[in-house]
């Protein structure tokens, strides 16, 4: 494989870490919202099953996206999800000063029991493993095709791209999640700045399906020109960096920091 494209899929790969890492720690947080009202011991369960439905589903879907990727309709249908959760997240979390983790505590003042917070878990995890997988789709769609033999609709080495994302994501869900929950409270712009990622990733998929054949909208080797990614990427870049120098540093309150850290994530 040449070295452009081992780069290319290096670059990719880094930039699904850090997206997978602040969108795993606010997933990780809701969860811990979601649990926090049973025994310690069921709570360790329930996270547990938790994080097996989210293998489970997000396996589930990157085989299932793997055959249906290149059909334009379900390019579009996944640029307009990413575009609308983006959207949503950052219009309650700087208009209505309400975010995700607001609505999970609201709702779990009715308390449930095991099972049926297990049920809500894997529901919120199919949410996740969707959300995931369709931003490394689009992230890593665009690659340049290589040696590798096709898994499903997909080539071998975007397959791994997108398969190492997931994986990485459910790493940093288990094992990392409360240093960038701590991130995201002394840099609360960076939560902001993720989901503004995704809507740009939401563009970068409407731009790929708006080159496809069967529409031409755009021209078909438009979404992959080297033009549109400098520009995809230089705004990308800006946002990041927007997101962490712009943001505040702000004292996270010690006792729900605290309250985070320990729980069985």
């Amino acid at each position: 494989m040449e070295f452009s494209i081992l780069f290319e899929y290096g670059w990719v790969l880094l930039l699904l870490i850090g997206l997978e890492g602040l969108l795993a720690a606010d997933n990780a947080l809701v969860l811990a919202i979601m649990v926090k009202h049973l025994p310690e011991e069921q709570r360790k369960k329930a996270l547990f099953y938790g994080l097996a439905g989210a293998f489970v589903f997000r396996f589930a879907s990157l085989f299932a996206i793997s055959f249906l990727v290149h059909v334009w309709q379900v390019q579009a249908i996944g640029a307009l999800y990413l575009l609308f959760i983006a959207i949503n997240h950052i219009v309650r979390k700087i208009i209505f000063k309400k975010g995700i983790k607001q609505d999970v505590e609201n709702k779990e003042k009715k308390k449930s029991s095991f099972w049926g917070t297990v049920f809500k878990i894997e529901l919120a995890d199919i949410a996740f493993a969707v959300d995931s997988i369709l931003a490394a789709v689009a992230l890593a769609v665009t690659l340049p095709n290589t040696s590798l033999p096709q898994i499903g609709g997909l080539d071998g080495g975007k397959f791994l791209v997108i398969f190492a994302g997931g994986i990485i994501g459910l790493i940093i869900m288990r094992f990392a999640a409360n240093y960038f929950v701590t991130l995201l409270k002394s840099k609360p712009g960076l939560e902001i700045a993720a989901f503004m990622i995704v809507g740009w990733v939401g563009v970068k998929l409407s731009v790929y399906t708006l080159s496809h054949p069967e529409l031409s909208v755009l021209p078909e080797a438009f979404a992959k020109s080297l033009v549109w990614k400098v520009t995809f990427y230089t705004v990308l870049l800006l946002i990041a960096v927007g997101g962490w120098f712009l943001s505040k540093d702000k004292e996270s309150d010690s006792s729900q920091v605290e309250k985070t850290s320990n729980m069985p994530l």
